[in-house]
């Protein structure tokens, strides 16, 4: 069970004999030089309650290893609470942490020469971070999923982080009471794990599973539930045996693997925050996949899961009826996965997925048959025309007519336009326009929970569009557009739209149109000009410096980004 790597590099004479002498000091013996150096990146912190329950996975995990005969090296990585930054300067951070991250788990694999690495992570930057990381390093690696949190319960209702956001929103239109929305505030969150709809946290856990690169039903487990500690115990024993086989993220993470991961993100009713990441986390495996690819995708994969946040049902609901790999096992038999593909247990997908149950599970309504399903194709649209020529991405499900046309509202900041939804400034039939919030213009690209939270809140979800160059939470819903593509930063056409234009979001036609004939649109560009870098030293001004565009995937190491 030696790892060639680790022996060769601590026997090479004795000008290692420094190195072994500071592995002395922490306690190691002669004998553990010719163990595996298997590290362990753990998200934990007190941040959040996304995370505040890593560190007893963390400790899990480190006994298997050493039970396993592999030492285990921990080391930390950053989390940004999206939930807790969401309408604040401090959601700029969230999308630079996924950098970060990457960043650390690179720089400490490869610093310290490790033979393998398993990650834990809650929040959502935390996955794709993790994921970019174990493909830059491609040493055997596995993800560990913090765990989804359970409901909140007020006045016979389940609650969570979304319900808060819309609560304001029914607040402000005299819809619910103070006492309520303080109730609703207090109850929302019980306890440690991540937001517990098909958010983007557990939607990316779930995409990791799909892509083999997590243990078969760990994606949807709750945090405070003890199956979680032993699936983190499982997944360093799996580790430790992909080390001995040299079996690597970038053996696992194909185009066809991909593939199958996007194909669960439909089948789940996935976020959108899912398409960035995932043309992120391909080009960091330098796999072949465009935003294009999405949409190929979605045209031939349902809507199986009856999943919040346009559906009633949560992650630990799905888990109970047999989690991701049920729904796995359904796309498989209907052709809509390659079965072919490598997991990071050594098992093909197929093999993986032999045991499980064919056709729906009886008696529940969470997974809907794929004869009856919720929408008969995917709900991540990528949408183009003027507006958005490089694509745009929008959630189309759970709306009675995905099609608007209406007046522009203009405006170049999210809490501008957050005030004037509050001060019911904002009708049914306005099409807003939130710009100058993409990854270089923000920058950080910051999620727009709180305008369409207030919006749901208020009754005009499905009557109120907002486009933006900006992202939205994997909570929210209703006529949204996010993602636009070039953005306003870069002289997109989102820059040039004046107050009171016709823009049209029709989801039918996958089109997203600013009606302004080509001379005005070229007359305003003469105009316009790019605003001063709203910063200029620091990790923000660094990432608006490098991020490319939103449609290939706002990475920091594309050669001929911005």
């Amino acid at each position: 069970m030696a790892s060639n790597r680790r022996s060769k590099n601590i026997t090479q004479g004795v000008q290692r004999a420094p190195n072994r002498s500071m592995y002395y000091a922490m306690g190691y013996s002669g004998d553990d030089f010719s163990k595996p150096m298997i590290g362990i990146a753990n998200g934990h912190s007190t941040i959040t309650p996304c995370n505040a329950g890593l560190q007893p996975l963390a400790d899990a995990a480190a006994e298997a290893l050493r039970e396993s005969g592999a030492n285990a090296q921990l080391f930390g990585t950053p989390t940004i609470s999206d939930g807790m930054s969401m309408g604040t300067e401090g959601m700029k951070y969230s999308l630079v942490s996924r950098e970060v991250i990457a960043d650390c788990i690179e720089t400490c694999v490869g610093g310290q020469w490790m033979d393998g690495v398993l990650t834990i992570g809650g929040c959502d930057k935390n996955m794709p971070g993790a994921m970019m990381g174990m493909l830059r390093a491609n040493v055997p690696a596995i993800f560990v999923y913090g765990g989804t949190i359970l409901p909140g319960r007020y006045k016979d209702q389940d609650l969570n982080i979304v319900s808060v956001f819309e609560a304001v929103g029914e607040h402000s239109a005299g819809r619910i009471s103070d006492e309520d929305l303080l109730a609703i505030e207090r109850n929302a969150i019980p306890g440690n794990g991540s937001c517990g709809g098909m958010y983007t946290a557990n939607t990316m856990s779930s995409a990791f599973e799909a892509l083999g690169l997590s243990l078969p039903y760990s994606s949807t487990m709750a945090n405070v539930e003890g199956e979680k500690i032993d699936s983190a115990r499982d997944s360093a024993r799996v580790l430790v045996k992909a080390v001995e086989a040299d079996l690597k993220p970038r053996d696992i993470v194909t185009r066809e693997s991909i593939e199958n991961a996007v194909a669960v993100i439909m089948a789940i009713g996935g976020s959108t925050n899912a398409v960035l990441h995932f043309l992120a986390i391909a080009h960091t495996a330098e796999v072949d996949w465009s935003i294009d690819d999405f949409e190929r995708v979605r045209r031939r994969v349902p809507v199986l899961c009856d999943l919040k946040p346009s559906g009633r049902y949560l992650a630990i609901d799905l888990h109970r009826v047999g989690g991701i790999p049920r729904v796995m096992k359904m796309l498989l038999d209907a052709g809509l996965l390659h079965g072919d593909c490598m997991t990071i247990t050594g098992e093909t997908v197929a093999e993986s997925l032999a045991g499980i149950p064919a056709g729906c599970p009886e008696g529940q309504d969470v997974i809907r048959p794929l004869d009856k399903p919720m929408y008969r194709e995917g709900h991540l649209a990528i949408l183009r025309g003027n507006l958005a020529a490089e694509g745009a991405v929008a959630k189309i499900t759970g709306l009675k007519n995905p099609v608007i046309t209406g007046p522009a509202r203009v405006f170049d900041d999210e809490q501008s336009a957050l005030d004037a939804i509050l001060a019911g400034r904002i009708r049914a039939g306005d099409v807003m326009v939130l710009r100058y919030l993409g990854p270089r213009g923000a920058p950080g690209m910051p999620e727009m929970l709180a305008p369409t939270g207030a919006l749901v809140g208020q009754g005009l979800g499905e009557s109120v569009g907002l486009v933006t160059d900006g992202r939205f939470s994997g909570g929210t819903w209703g006529m949204v557009v996010g993602h636009v593509a070039p953005e306003a930063y870069a002289g997109g056409v989102i820059a040039l739209v004046e107050e009171g234009d016709s823009i049209t979001i029709d989801a039918h036609q996958l089109l997203l149109q600013l009606h302004v004939d080509d001379a005005e649109i070229a007359s305003r560009r003469s105009a316009w000009q790019a605003p001063a870098p709203r910063y200029t030293r620091g990790v923000l001004a660094k990432f608006a410096r490098n991020a490319s565009s939103a449609s290939r995937g706002a990475v920091l190491d594309l050669p001929d980004a911005p």
